[in-house]
């Protein structure tokens, strides 16, 4: 059984979600709490398996409750987000906090709607618990032999490709930000190939996770806009709502933002983008699949293995969710399985350029 806690200053919210994990056998909730002092109080009494957090709250707020939380009674935390310039805000800045993830709701409480959102909530707490193990085990200080051995082994893995890649394209969906922000700001000014990224995330949100990696990196980081040059000194992430696709257009290449279709599932797409790269760039393509939930990024992953690029995965213990990189994994796409904190390096070492120190 999965034990959730609420934490919501809305007496509606915390009746509405606990109604909907409620509706699955598998889940309980174990209490609710009416801000951010309290539902920090409560973690560490009751240690659920997973909460669900709102953002903005009386006497302390989720951004402060989250961080508490993962230094007193660490477990996967789900923020409960506003659609809003505002709330995609505050809601990255809980998910660099240590927050795994986020459901999206309505401003309004009058338009609310629970079977909109029921299902997607239900399955973000089953594939966060089933991840709470790993993520926060104890594990003992491995001895410097292991470590040794560990760093030679991914070295080997690691090799970079017979040529450099024309483009570094990333796909990533749950616990992204967190591992976005241990990637890409650790790469050079001088990376000299373009980098782009899907993230699953809203409209506002990517924008807002677009700026703090922008203020974190030597690169420069913007959302996707129709038309933006792909070029060496720049990371592009796609903007919620629209797909990102490149055209060549008078010698250079450039993003294109297309609406989605009723076809395709997720907008933006990892898929859509990487096999529009694989075509623009003759395959000539790095893809790295991060932490995420479900296969986007599989069938595109296979397009460019087929056309001779390279497939980059993040390695199982490091994810929030290992479900992206199974996927292409357990599909015998992968070139290299890496940890987290030696992806920048294996990108740079690709790329032909020094990671950053």
């Amino acid at each position: 059984m999965i034990r959730a806690l609420v934490v919501d200053d809305s007496a509606f919210m915390r009746k509405a979600i606990s109604m909907m994990l409620e509706r699955d056998a598998d889940i309980t909730v174990v209490d609710t709490a009416r801000n951010g002092a309290e539902g920090v109080e409560k973690a560490c009494e009751l240690t659920p398996d997973v909460i669900t957090m709102d953002v903005e709250m009386p006497k302390m707020n989720g951004i402060t409750a989250v961080r508490k939380i993962m230094k007193t009674a660490p477990c996967p935390i789900l923020m409960v987000s506003s659609l809003t310039a505002k709330g995609a805000e505050t809601t990255v800045e809980a998910l660099r906090a240590g927050a795994a993830d986020f459901i999206p709701k309505q401003d309004s409480h009058v338009s609310l709607q629970i079977t909109d959102i029921q299902d997607q909530l239900i399955n973000k707490v089953h594939s966060l618990t089933e991840s709470r193990a790993r993520l926060f085990r104890k594990e003992s200080r491995p001895t410097r032999r292991s470590t040794q051995r560990r760093s030679q082994r991914s070295a080997r893995s690691s090799a970079p490709p017979d040529q450099p890649p024309k483009l570094i394209a990333i796909g990533v969906s749950t616990g992204g930000p967190f591992a976005l922000q241990h990637v890409i700001p650790e790469l050079s000014a001088a990376l000299p190939v373009p980098v782009v990224v899907v993230q699953h995330m809203p409209p506002h949100f990517t924008r807002s996770l677009a700026d703090r990696l922008d203020a974190l990196s030597p690169l420069h980081v913007a959302e996707a806009t129709d038309g933006m040059d792909v070029e060496p000194g720049r990371v592009i992430v796609a903007a919620g709502g629209r797909h990102l696709t490149f055209k060549k257009r008078n010698g250079t290449i450039v993003a294109r933002t297309p609406a989605p279709t009723d076809t395709q599932s997720h907008c933006p797409s990892v898929d859509v983008m990487l096999r529009s790269a694989c075509e623009v760039y003759d395959g000539e393509v790095l893809a790295l699949i991060m932490t995420g939930m479900g296969k986007d990024g599989l069938r595109g992953a296979r397009a460019i293995h087929k056309a001779g690029g390279t497939i980059f995965a993040q390695d199982e213990a490091s994810c929030v969710v290992y479900g992206m990189p199974r996927a292409v994994a357990e599909a015998g796409l992968t070139d290299s399985v890496l940890p987290l904190d030696e992806i920048p390096a294996a990108l740079a070492r690709a790329a032909g350029t020094p990671a950053l120190s």
